[in-house]
């Protein structure tokens, strides 16, 4: 029995919530489970616009897919988000060069399926660690992993923003998948980067070991972005499986 909460919030600087989110504890076609973080980029409307229909048209794919593994119905579903998104790209001016990150999970027992383009992340937290399970596609990270900068350095460069993989980016979409088995005692975070660019991992463990239910451990994660100046949008999925 999984426990989840969701929330998302605009942060202190945005005009607008360019986020989406989606939570489901129950079966979405073959899927027992589904769960997606989305952060949308683009002008005007654009990004909000891209967040909301990538996640929209996953959701939708995977309830009518004829395939039976969960990587490849992730797979399939992440790819028709990108065509659509490049297809109304290139109906609408206001819409040229929109894209989004997407995070996307389901709990399969103690077995997590993990899809991941762009820079939010899904993480595992229990009371001794926290475990990013999914790599950025961003410059910044690029950099990192290839030894031409310092994990301090990146964390304050001005670059840090810029993503080297989106959903709507290029013609075709390339998606990263990671399957984890879960311990007992292990919480699943996914979020967007309006949370990990103002706290550090271990700030992000302490407060979700420090709080009393799931609720107010994703309220406290959103409070304390904005207080360290809630630079960008903010969205949390937080899922407890042995709940």
């Amino acid at each position: 029995m999984l426990k989840t909460f969701s929330i998302t919030n605009m942060g202190r600087k945005r005009k607008q919530n360019q986020d989406f989110v989606f939570s489901c504890e129950q079966p979405v076609g073959k899927l027992p489970n589904l769960f997606i973080a989305a952060d949308g980029m683009g002008g005007h409307n654009a990004g909000d616009y891209a967040s909301k229909m990538a996640v929209e048209t996953i959701v939708e794919r995977i309830r009518v897919s004829s395939f039976t593994e969960s990587e490849r119905i992730l797979e399939e579903a992440i790819s028709a988000a990108n065509r659509l998104i490049r297809e109304k790209a290139r109906e609408s001016s206001d819409l040229e060069g929109m894209g989004t990150t997407v995070v996307a999970a389901t709990c399969l027992g103690d077995i997590l399926c993990v899809a991941n383009v762009g820079d939010s992340r899904l993480y595992v937290v229990n009371g001794r660690e926290i475990r990013q399970i999914t790599r950025d596609h961003s410059w910044v990270q690029e950099m990192v992993r290839r030894g031409g900068m310092g994990k301090e350095e990146a964390k304050n460069h001005p670059d840090k923003n810029i993503i080297t993989r989106a959903v709507g980016a290029e013609d075709d979409v390339k998606a990263d998948f990671f399957t984890v088995r879960l311990k007992e005692g292990d919480q699943i975070l996914m979020c967007t980067d309006g949370l990990t660019n103002m706290l550090e991992d271990e700030e992000i463990r302490m407060i979700l070991n420090g709080a009393r239910d799931i609720v107010e451990k994703a309220q406290r994660l959103v409070d304390a972005a904005n207080d360290r100046g809630g630079r960008d949008n903010i969205s949390v999925i937080l899922i407890e499986p042995g709940a």
